[in-house]
């Protein structure tokens, strides 16, 4: 491999973890996405991992992705597995206002661990091919996202609907940030090096010469 190749691949390595409760269609999600293939039912124990690379801006992202078991058994531990994580699919079902309760939980878990703005959070409403028993409106889960800051979409793990769309948000917000903290850490090195170009007891000693 390219060595520069090999550094922007390590360099844009992100994390990303998907919570929430039993059979809301998470690892169906993640068949959907990198196999674009669908099986109704998909069992997850402790946590399946899966790799995947994203093509944006010019810059390959590589996309680690955890899915993690959504049984009660699992969920004191689950916290080692979102630790160090860059992102997070809180996913409920639109059929089940229960599940969607779940995953306002889950972001309670998440913020005892994580600061504020250092991971990318998405709400997603899967299961949308099933209106008929809608149970959460968009609506009402659009305005719960908008309040936490959080990326919100609905999707179909079935139909394919709003899955790469998505992970396609997701990318977006994580390499926005990126660019951010570099930008950050550019001018916080441009200022480092002004001072000690032009050290503060340098600019004394000439004004008190004058």
């Amino acid at each position: 491999m390219d060595l520069a190749l090999e550094s922007i691949s390590e360099r844009h390595a992100f994390k990303l973890v998907l919570l929430g409760s039993t059979d809301v269609g998470k690892s169906s999600l993640v068949l959907r996405y990198i196999r674009d293939d669908f099986r109704e039912t998909v069992s997850t124990t402790g946590c399946a991992f899966f790799s995947e690379s994203v093509y944006l801006q010019g810059k390959t992202l590589n996309f680690e992705i955890w899915d993690t078991a959504g049984q009660e058994r699992y969920h004191s531990v689950c916290h080692l597995y979102y630790r160090g994580a860059s992102a997070a699919l809180l996913v409920y079902d639109i059929s089940s206002k229960e599940t969607f309760i779940r995953a306002q939980l889950w972001l309670q878990e998440l913020e005892k661990y994580v600061c504020s703005g250092e991971m990318v959070i998405a709400l997603v409403g899967n299961k949308s091919d099933l209106q008929d028993d809608r149970k959460v409106l968009a609506e009402e889960a659009q305005a719960f996202a908008e309040q936490k800051q959080l990326l919100f979409m609905e999707t179909s793990a079935k139909t394919g609907n709003g899955v790469k769309e998505i992970f396609q948000a997701i990318a977006t917000k994580l390499l926005t940030l990126e660019q951010e903290k570099e930008e950050k850490q550019h001018r916080r090195d441009s200022y480092i090096t002004l001072v000690e170009t032009h050290p503060p007891s340098v600019r004394q000693r000439c004004c008190h010469s004058q």
